[in-house]
């Protein structure tokens, strides 16, 4: 018999952001030699920029569930970009913002390019997944 697969909680148990444009994964880490990574000035503007969002657009947060992002990408112009390059820093700061406890909790993901918007804006649905081991 085959294991039902989990339900999306839709009430009380989804939330969609509109986040300002990341830079891209290259941009939000320096790295000052001898092995280390740290956020780079872009990035904590970055993560203050989604905190201060976060707080402007109500909804749950998502200290332990289990969870689905749908992540819709409105690039600011027609220039070539990898959808990957634009996750980590998305992710990392919906973390640091509160809105889940961490990336990990993630099971599903999906990206899509969508149409161009002046300036760029990612548009984030999170779902919590109900039954989810």
């Amino acid at each position: 018999m085959r294991r039902p697969r989990p339900t999306i909680q839709i009430d009380g148990g989804i939330r969609v952001l509109d986040l300002p444009w990341p830079p891209s994964a290259n941009r939000y880490w320096r790295h000052p030699g001898k092995g280390l990574h740290l956020i780079s000035e872009a990035g904590r503007a970055y993560r203050r920029a989604v905190s201060q969002a976060v707080m402007l657009q109500p909804g749950p947060r998502f200290p332990d569930a289990r969870l689905r992002l749908v992540i819709n990408v409105h690039a600011p112009d027609r220039r070539r970009r990898d959808l990957d390059n634009l996750l980590k820093a998305t992710q990392d700061a919906l973390e640091h913002a509160g809105v889940y406890g961490n990336d990990s909790q993630i099971d599903e993901l999906h990206v899509q390019r969508a149409e161009r918007c002046p300036g760029g804006v990612m548009v984030v649905k999170i779902f919590r997944i109900d039954g989810a081991q």
